[in-house]
């Protein structure tokens, strides 16, 4: 007997990802009158070690959609206003956000998951916008004719289920799904850190600027989450297993060694469980589109934590692919070339980011291979001095190379929308 014929739904803009960029993109299409239906395949946000820092250029949007004064008021967070390095047992101030043209002059640091309740919750007040929690992308569908993509087939609670749009965008991340499906070629960059994430508690008296350790062939960054610091412990490339062999008393030592004032509050850490590795990668497609599918964010390329700036990076992406594709989808005029549009008018942005993140993975292997104690750098010593330094420095990690802005019209074209 032929297998019964899957369930089907039709939307215009079917979004795989419930992450930053696709609700992002997902609620500024909705509001554009465009239908949007976002697959997430958990059933909540909740996720840890996260990235979960809210650049000044993201609260600037926020501002810019009418959401700040709500999102400050009912989300909990801190902020950074500057960012230090502590290098060799020196502190040395690197960036200070009290210029930004913005309206906030900080970093905000708030779970990921509640910012994404948040944007998520604003969105469903709009009609026509659809979060489907639980429901995993398996695969794309393919107009064999035309080779077009027209959809998704996902995994849902109640089984398989298609939804045919006139466009799908990939938010899902660096093990995409959409990526995977299509075929799409990932140039990958050798990357030589890994990262652990753990929690350290926190004391109302520790200092309110982001800071950075270094010594020792350490480095550690200590996020500020109130009660207590979501830490990155930098190590090696392919080096954890090493790490466990050696033991959690001499992890947990190392960790006091090169911040002592955290002396006695690593006991905690008693179980590897509670330390996460996240594999690094930095990594862009050849290319972002095909016929019917767009990727942003980290479907179409990986950033590092360097910076603490992905989710940012990701958001924009959003911003930028709404502000293009927002009138051709409401007015199924969509073509190819906007697609194209959205690679060629964002990657530049992009890869200038991920060169200044690969120059900062040079700087941190070396430090890596040094056990011993770490001379500040004299660059350093004389860049941090420089008038202005500390503002330029904030400029690119708090804004960004392009920092993009909520259209309320088409965004502007530099070539005509039509195909030759």
């Amino acid at each position: 007997m032929p297998e019964p014929l899957q369930p089907t739904t039709e939307t215009t803009c079917c979004i795989i990802g419930g992450g930053p960029a696709g609700i992002m993109l997902g609620f500024l299409l909705a509001r554009s009158g465009v239908e949007v239906t976002v697959l997430e395949k958990h059933l909540d946000f909740f996720r840890d070690f996260r990235g979960d820092t809210i650049h000044p250029s993201t609260l600037q949007l926020l501002h810019e959609l009418g959401l700040l004064e709500r999102f400050l008021s009912t989300v909990p967070h801190s902020v950074i206003h500057r960012i230090a390095a502590n290098i060799g047992g020196r502190e040395f101030p690197i960036a200070d956000c009290s210029h930004l043209p913005t309206v906030c002059k900080y970093v905000a640091l708030a779970p990921q998951w509640d910012f994404l309740n948040f944007l998520s919750a604003e969105a469903a007040k709009l009609p026509n916008f659809t979060l489907r929690m639980g429901w995993q992308a398996t695969s794309l569908l393919q107009d064999e004719r035309t080779n077009r993509i027209t959809g998704v087939t996902a995994q849902t609670p109640e089984g398989p289920h298609q939804i045919t749009a006139d466009l799908v965008v990939g938010c899902d991340g660096r093990h995409a799904t959409s990526v995977a499906s299509a075929h799409l070629n990932v140039i990958e960059q050798g990357v030589p850190i890994d990262v652990l994430w753990l929690r350290i508690p926190r004391l109302p008296t520790d200092s309110e600027s982001g800071l950075g350790y270094i010594n020792y062939g350490r480095l550690l960054v200590l996020i500020n989450r109130n009660d207590y610091y979501q830490a990155a412990y930098i190590i090696r490339k392919g080096t954890f297993p090493e790490v466990q062999q050696a033991g959690l008393p001499a992890f947990r030592a190392s960790i006091e060694r090169i911040a002592p004032f955290l002396a006695g509050r690593t006991s905690e850490l008693d179980s590897w469980d509670k330390i996460k590795l996240l594999t690094v990668q930095i990594n862009h497609l050849e290319q972002w589109s095909i016929p019917g599918l767009l990727c942003i964010g980290d479907a179409a390329h990986a950033m590092s934590p360097v910076g603490g700036i992905g989710i940012n990076i990701a958001l924009q992406d959003a911003v930028a692919a709404a502000n293009i594709l927002a009138e051709p989808l409401r007015t199924h005029t969509l073509t190819d070339w906007h697609l194209r549009h959205v690679q060629t008018y964002r990657q530049t942005a992009v890869r200038r980011t991920q060169r200044l993140q690969i120059t900062a993975h040079k700087f941190l292997n070396r430090i890596l291979q040094n056990p011993g104690p770490v001379t500040p750098p004299l660059a350093l010593r004389i860049a941090t001095r420089i008038p202005g330094f500390q503002h330029l420095a904030a400029r690119i990690v708090g804004l960004g190379f392009q920092p993009e802005h909520i259209c309320t019209t088409p965004h502007p074209c530099p070539i005509p929308k039509t195909n030759p």
